[in-house]
């Protein structure tokens, strides 16, 4: 038997990804290759997505390191926009530190800030219609900020409280309103894609004017649906934006598990056929610019596209979360595109539009009333302290005709209660 050509080549290894930076560890992103604002070209809406694969590689920027928009992506918004687009992100910010809060208390069992990405939910829905429909993940309250929701709706579902429109159902902080075009929150990862798809495309075939969004970490985007989700809307031309929110880390998994080593998430796209842009996600009018773009892409029948918010999550992934066991501690301050908040202000006030005491003032103004809806939404309960909810409740809002099994055992409930005295 004569030996085997490979006799000399070294053994097969296996590549196991590892961050960068680990607790205990000085972080320095050294090789975060961060573009300069306005470089990187803005094509045409209706142009083939074959023609802009460098933009999945790049970078889409606006605001230079002095805050000023520069480049053909500048939406040139007027001021009024930009203090509205400013107050809805610090208005988030402030209510997620009154809910982590609460749940601290003991108020709520869990919560989840969005601190860091206040950018890639509010500038996103600022560029949206508002009867657009919103397929979110479980980090994107902005959009419903941004709509002028009330926050002590939301607070009421993170409360399941008597007031709780989801009837205490849903776990705290996965919030679903169809007069706000808000689709239910899942836990389940990247299931909200596939059903984003499918809306678009079912608009599309009414010959409707809305589009879709939806949004994902980039974990998700190793998910099966993810991946069935880009055929579809890449098949069917569906009018949807697809939203990868990359804030580096999946709970404790960073990024390189998902592909990141690899290359962009916005990379995705080129494979599909589908227009792919990646956007600093701390820069509010680079994501403004970013989804106005692909939104008029979308009505205007050229098909979907992919976005890859390139972020950083500031703070833990949840209040179940310790950061600090699986990442170096400064990571957050060494992030080198800043806080999406402090970037606009100045760019604000490099205009002349706002001043550092105006800001001020508009904090203590958002930080009173998000305490003033917590003190109105406590009134209708808080989490773990009674019974919401009326027993019965377990049986509804599932069919549209109640089928005769649930039907018996709801009345048996009922019979037993009554003969209990309760």
């Amino acid at each position: 038997m004569s030996e085997s050509p490979r006799r000399n080549l070294p053994p097969l290894t296996l590549h196991v990804p590892e961050p960068q930076f680990r607790p205990g560890d000085e972080a320095d992103f050294v090789s975060v290759e961060v573009l300069a604002a306005g470089v990187t070209p803005r094509p045409d809406s209706a142009a083939d997505a074959g023609t802009m694969r460098e933009l999945a590689y790049g970078l889409v920027r606006v605001l230079d390191d002095d805050a000023i928009a520069v480049g053909p992506w500048d939406p040139k918004l007027a001021p009024d926009v930009l203090r509205r687009m400013l107050r809805s992100m610090a208005l988030t910010r402030a209510f997620d530190e009154r809910m982590f809060r609460a749940q601290r208390q003991g108020k709520t069992s869990f919560y989840m800030k969005s601190t860091g990405e206040e950018a890639v939910a509010v500038a996103a829905t600022f560029a949206l219609d508002r009867d657009d429909m919103c397929f979110p993940s479980y980090r994107q309250q902005g959009i419903l900020i941004a709509r002028d929701w009330p926050v002590v709706d939301m607070m009421n579902q993170i409360y399941s409280n008597r007031a709780d429109r989801l009837k205490g159902r849903q776990l705290p902080v996965m919030y679903s309103t169809k007069q706000g075009a808000f689709f239910s929150i899942s836990g389940n990862l990247a299931t909200q894609y596939p059903q984003a798809v499918g809306w678009a495309m079912a608009s599309a075939a009414k010959g409707d004017t809305r589009i879709a969004a939806t949004w994902c970490g980039e974990g998700s985007t190793a998910e099966g649906d993810f991946h069935s989700a880009c055929m579809f809307a890449t098949v069917y031309r569906a009018p949807v934006i697809m939203n990868v929110v990359n804030n580096q880390w999946a709970i404790s998994s960073f990024a390189g598990f998902s592909g990141g080593e690899a290359t962009t998430f916005a990379a995705r796209a080129v494979g599909y056929g589908i227009a792919g842009l990646r956007v600093d996600g701390n820069d509010p009018l680079a994501v403004y610019a970013a989804t106005a773009w692909a939104a008029e892409r979308a009505r205007t029948n050229k098909g979907p596209t992919l976005i890859e918010h390139f972020t950083y999550r500031a703070e833990g992934h949840s209040t179940s979360d310790d950061p600090s066991a699986y990442r170096s501690a400064d990571e957050a301050t060494k992030w080198p595109l800043g806080d999406p908040i402090a970037r606009l202000k100045t760019h604000l006030i490099g205009l002349g539009e706002w001043d550092e005491a105006r800001h001020a003032a508009q904090d203590v103004e958002l930080a009173e009333m998000v305490k003033a809806a917590q003190k109105e939404a406590e009134k209708n309960g808080i989490l773990g302290h009674g019974l919401h909810q009326p027993f019965d409740t377990m049986f509804e809002d599932v069919f549209e005709e109640m089928p005769w099994h649930l039907v018996e055992q709801r009345d048996q409930m009922r019979a037993e209660r009554a003969a209990a005295g309760i």
